[in-house]
């Protein structure tokens, strides 16, 4: 499939923001101490990156105006689903803002404290699973089609939110808070990465439905393409494949787990033994352009079947 960069940007600045509200809901919950300041700058930071991920969406969209229509078919699609639960949870991070910024004391009222978090977490999940199940629901698109994608989709949002939050918190000299997520940090970070490899090589080892044979509807046995199936580009050729080397894929795989995993894990263990910000910070700012390529070869590494009729060539 083609990556475009309007998703590319939805998702991973969208998961960021999920994670880290995640991260400050949980933390509010259990009661880590933290400055009033420092918990309303960070629900502003990840209702920012709501907003930007949610403005990039709609640079996907060839008519903006007719974007209400997406809402019309939630019975059955998980892209409406998402477009009406990702506005909803922007508003529900956005009453909680005001319910803290209002009641003068983190650790006074049940709105902002017990019900509020709660259902911003639970929202959290729902709208990662909402996301994941786009791409899940294709059976056609084997790559995507299975229940480690709705995992992934979750895990690396979650890594990402909590180094982000961790890298905040140690600039702002929270400690309690570093010393309660540090360690949740360094392990969802592991978990992503080990189910992220399982992906890759599940799709590595997949062995397609869809063949020549399948592509043309001619059943000889020996069949060999000469040309993609058109003498000019199209639409088809233009969207559904991407265009990159079998070589610039491999560097792109092995790129974005170094960025994305391997030196955060690195980082954020020697911030939790040596205690200093510079770990934290420079693992969330590894990790930003990791997620990006990340996402990136997740769509490119995606098949169509009908990329067997234009695009393969002998």
């Amino acid at each position: 499939m083609h990556p475009a960069f309007s998703i590319l940007f939805f998702t991973t600045l969208a998961g960021t923001g999920q994670g880290l509200l995640v991260l400050m809901a949980l933390a509010l919950l259990l009661g880590v101490p933290m400055a009033s300041g420092f918990v309303l700058a960070a629900i502003g930071l990840a209702q920012a990156l709501l907003l930007a991920g949610l403005a990039a969406s709609f640079l996907h969209l060839g008519h903006k105006m007719r974007a209400w229509r997406a809402v019309l078919m939630w019975r059955t699609s998980w892209m409406s689903r998402e477009v009406i639960l990702l506005p909803a949870f922007i508003g529900l991070v956005a009453l909680w803002w005001l319910a803290l910024a209002a009641g003068g004391s983190l650790a006074s009222g049940v709105l902002g404290t017990v019900w509020l978090p709660a259902l911003v977490v639970l929202s959290a999940l729902a709208l990662w699973y909402c996301t994941a199940m786009i791409y899940a629901c294709l059976r056609f698109i084997e790559e995507w089609a299975h229940p480690l994608t709705v995992v992934n989709f979750i895990l690396i949002g979650l890594s990402a939110g909590l180094v982000l939050g961790c890298a905040l918190a140690s600039l702002a000299g929270e400690q309690a808070l570093l010393r309660a997520t540090g360690p949740w940090a360094f392990t969802v970070t592991w978990l992503a990465w080990a189910t992220r490899r399982l992906s890759l090589r599940r799709n590595s080892l997949l062995r397609h439905k869809s063949n020549l044979q399948s592509a043309t509807g001619i059943r000889s046995e020996r069949l060999v393409q000469k040309s993609m199936g058109m003498s000019a580009g199209s639409f088809n050729t233009r969207e559904f494949f991407h265009g990159a080397s079998a070589a610039a894929l491999r560097h792109v795989r092995w790129g974005f787990q170094l960025l994305t995993f391997g030196l955060p894990v690195l980082l954020m263990g020697w911030g939790l033994v040596n205690a200093g910000a510079w770990p934290w910070l420079l693992a969330a700012l590894l990790q930003a352009p990791g997620l990006l390529a990340e996402r990136w070869l997740f769509f490119a590494q995606a098949k169509h079947p009908q990329n067997l009729y234009y695009q393969t060539v002998s």
